[in-house]
């Protein structure tokens, strides 16, 4: 029998989540590893790539604010 030829399938075009499985929650409900809020790791899989970029940047300021409180 001829099969057709396999197909690549396409990449998400969305940002990649941040996870870095490092996965702990501070008394702020933000991950130690990431810097996201739980709201936004549930929210993560449904997020446009809009939205994405969005969590990104707020998860890096969060990360950059902790990093400097820790100093």
């Amino acid at each position: 029998m001829n099969e057709p030829p396999l197909r690549p399938v396409p990449r998400d075009p969305r940002p990649d989540s941040p996870c870095v499985r490092n996965c702990c929650l501070d008394e702020s409900d933000v991950c130690l590893g990431c810097g996201r809020h739980i709201d936004e790791i549930l929210r993560w899989q449904q997020a446009t790539a809009e939205e994405r970029t969005t969590i990104l940047g707020l998860a890096a300021d969060r990360r950059a604010l902790r990093d400097r409180r820790l100093r």
